[in-house]
C-alpha cells in the first residue's frame, strides 16, 4: 500500500509572543485521511501551534511545509490555498451577514478541483443552518455559530481541517453532533487535526494522538496505544 501524501508537517517548530517562548521545537506531522488529536492542558501551546501552521503567528525557528513545499511564516490565505481549513476556537463568523451568506462567501473547488461539500450537502449535514439561512451570523446560538464555522470551513473543500475546541461551550445534544460531524468528515478522506477538551471523545474519532506539555511533544503515538495506557492521560491530561 503506497504511503499517504504528508499535508502539514513541522520540524523542530520555535514560536512565541514578544519576550515569551511557548513552543520549544515542535515536530508534528499529518497524513492525508489521517485524523490527530492534539492534545494537552490549558496553556500548553495547541493553539498556538495551529496559529504557527496557519501563518497566523510567524515561527522564530523550524520549518513549516505544506504537501513538502516550505510555508514557513507564509500568508494565511496562501496557506489556506493549499488545502487547510482552520476553524478557530471563537468561530470567527462575519455577524453581519447571513447564514446562506457567510457559506456561500467561502465556496471554492479544493486543490484538485474536487466539489465535494456544496452548500446542499452542508444544509443536509447541518439541518438547523438550512432553518436560519436568512439569519445573520449575531443571531445564531453558540452551538449554530460552530456548525456555521465548520459548514463554512467545509465549502472550501479542505484536504485538511484544523478543529480548535471543536465542542467548548456546547450543549450536550449539540456537542454529539459535532462529533458525529467528525466522524463522517474523517468518513469522507478529509483529513484532521482536532483540539478539544473531551479527551475520550477525541481519542475515539483519531487514528493518532499528540500530547503537548509547556510547548514540548511528550507523546506521539496511536490513539488505540494511549487507550490502553491511561497512566499517560493522567499524568499529562489530568484524565
Amino acid at each position: 500500500m503506497p504511503e499517504r501524501e504528508t499535508l502539514l508537517e513541522a520540524r523542530g517548530l520555535e514560536v512565541g509572543y514578544g519576550a515569551s517562548r511557548v513552543l520549544h521545537g515542535v515536530d508534528f506531522t499529518v497524513r492525508a485521511g489521517e485524523a490527530v488529536g492534539l492534545m494537552g492542558r490549558n496553556g500548553m501551546g495547541k493553539t498556538t501551534l495551529l496559529k504557527g501552521f496557519m501563518g497566523i503567528v510567524r515561527p522564530r525557528g523550524g520549518q513549516v511545509r505544506v504537501r513538502g513545499r516550505e510555508a514557513t511564516g507564509g500568508a494565511p490565505y496562501r496557506v489556506a490555498r493549499q488545502g487547510i481549513a482552520w476553524v478557530p476556537e471563537g468561530r470567527g463568523i462575519f455577524p453581519n451577514l447571513s447564514v446562506r451568506e457567510n457559506l456561500v462567501m467561502a465556496a471554492r473547488p479544493g486543490v484538485h478541483g474536487r466539489r465535494d461539500w456544496t452548500l446542499e450537502r452542508v444544509l443536509h449535514a447541518f439541518p438547523r443552518l438550512a432553518e436560519r439561512l436568512s439569519h445573520g451570523g449575531q443571531q445564531l446560538s453558540g452551538g449554530e455559530q460552530q456548525m456555521l464555522t465548520i459548514g463554512r470551513a467545509l465549502m472550501t473543500n479542505p484536504d485538511l481541517l484544523l478543529l480548535d475546541e471543536a465542542t467548548e461551550g456546547l450543549a450536550p445534544l449539540v456537542a454529539r453532533h459535532i462529533w458525529r460531524m467528525v466522524e463522517e468528515i474523517r468518513a469522507s478522506g478529509i483529513a484532521t487535526v482536532i483540539v478539544d477538551k473531551n479527551f475520550a471523545a477525541v481519542n475515539s474519532v483519531t487514528d493518532r494522538c499528540v500530547i503537548l506539555v509547556k510547548g514540548r511533544v511528550v507523546f506521539d503515538g496511536a490513539s488505540a496505544q494511549l487507550r490502553e495506557a491511561p497512566e499517560v492521560a493522567h499524568a499529562h491530561l489530568g484524565v
